[in-house]
């Protein structure tokens, strides 16, 4: 596979690694006003998924998977959403429980071991298109649960393609890392959206009893207190083993962008050195970029990362229509339609 002819060389002004992810959340980027359908896609265990459906004119339909404390509207979300839209492929932004569009919809956290509730959205993807190819692509804490569908679980509906972004390979080490230095910061952000997202479900009675999370725990914390309980885990330990991503990725058998950053400030690639690789996953390390970063000279707007995953994207596509390179799913389960949407 080609990689991109341009790599990441931050301009004077983006050095740096907190400031890499800092701007690539902040650096303003306009994002086009896609004519959004809202489907609620009911789960197994009776929570919910607010999932957001623009229809494209191309036979690739791309489903999108926010990280942690994101939704459907956090600016990366968007900004993929646009440039998918412009390739003309179909594209379907998951809201995970709870989160953004799906407030009220699940009393269970996202986390990330939450396969099925990805598996479920590309089958629904499958129903309404099923002729098309399918993409996957996760960000962050959805890259995690990305290469767990495609490395540990292949017996769920898998895409025919996918690209992860900025993954965390080693849960506990991640977390420990978050708790020193100016890491603090993400770390006290990550716990506030999440406290807002628990204190929304007791408001809203999905909960049988309050949580009680200080206002400045760690994340280590918050999972201990919260996650890995709700989730059906016995401890933070047991959930932080469950979904490390590394033993799995030997296992993966569709074409995989794993795209990361040597100085991503808390899972950077070097986490990556003791994995081993399926031929299927094409490893794409930049020096530079920080977490979900990639703010980069020559880009459009500065968004190296937009350009990648543009670039990669019609790679992979170009690769999934060769012969035999692709596998079908077929599913007759269809989402509700949203009144009013």
């Amino acid at each position: 596979m080609r990689r991109p002819t341009l790599s990441c060389r931050p301009p004077f002004w983006a050095k740096g690694a907190h400031l890499q992810t800092l701007l690539g959340h902040f650096l303003p980027s306009p994002a086009a006003d896609l004519p959004w359908e809202r489907l609620n896609l009911k789960l197994a265990d009776g929570d919910a998924l607010r999932v957001l459906l623009a229809r494209g004119t191309s036979d690739v339909v791309v489903h999108l998977f926010h990280g942690l404390g994101g939704s459907s509207d956090a600016d990366y979300m968007q900004r993929a959403a646009t440039l998918c839209a412009m390739q003309g492929h179909t594209v379907m932004a998951i809201n995970h429980r709870g989160s953004g569009e799906g407030r009220g919809l699940a009393a269970k956290p996202y986390h990330m071991g939450c396969t099925p509730d990805m598996a479920a959205m590309i089958q629904v993807g499958r129903g309404f298109f099923p002729e098309h190819l399918h993409a996957a692509v996760g960000f962050s804490l959805s890259a995690t649960v990305l290469l767990l569908l495609l490395g540990r679980d292949a017996e769920l509906p898998q895409p025919d393609l996918a690209i992860a972004v900025n993954p965390t390979f080693d849960l506990d080490l991640a977390s420990r890392r978050l708790c020193q230095g100016v890491n603090r910061m993400y770390d006290l952000r990550f716990v506030k959206l999440l406290r807002k997202h628990v204190q929304e479900r007791w408001e809203l009675g999905l909960l049988e009893q309050p949580v009680d999370i200080p206002a400045l725990a760690t994340l280590r914390e918050f999972d201990e207190l919260f996650t890995a309980r709700a989730a059906g885990f016995r401890d933070r330990n047991h959930y932080y083993a469950s979904c490390d991503c590394r033993p799995h990725l030997r296992g993966v058998q569709v074409p995989t962008v794993l795209l990361t950053s040597k100085d991503d400030p808390f899972v950077p690639s070097a986490d990556l050195m003791d994995a081993e690789l399926s031929p299927q996953v094409h490893l794409h390390e930049e020096a530079k970029g920080g977490h979900m970063g990639y703010v980069g000279r020559g880009a459009p707007g500065f968004r190296w990362l937009d350009y990648a995953l543009d670039h990669y994207l019609r790679e992979l596509v170009a690769m999934a229509k060769s012969p035999g390179s692709t596998q079908a799913w077929t599913t007759s389960s269809v989402p509700e339609p949203v009144s009013g949407s």
